[in-house]
């Protein structure tokens, strides 16, 4: 899976760990992604979504069926 906001395209940031000593070893910070079921064009997608946008309301949720009971 790929770590990219299909939204937004945030992808992870690289950078240094640093400890107390002093040094330095690559690290990445990853966004905060969710796989989230969104309406796109009328139909209902699963696409990861980061948590910016889903708070942001830049994508609009689908709403799940509701499982009813069978009756026997």
């Amino acid at each position: 899976m790929a770590k990219v906001c299909d939204i937004c395209g945030k992808r992870p940031m690289f950078g240094n760990r640093v400890s107390h000593a002093k040094n330095r070893t690559k690290r990445r910070w990853f966004p905060n992604l969710h796989k989230v079921r969104v309406m796109v064009d009328g139909t209902s997608k699963r696409l990861n979504v980061c948590t910016q946008c889903l708070r942001s309301g830049r994508v609009k949720k689908a709403v799940g069926q509701v499982k009813t009971p069978e009756l026997t």
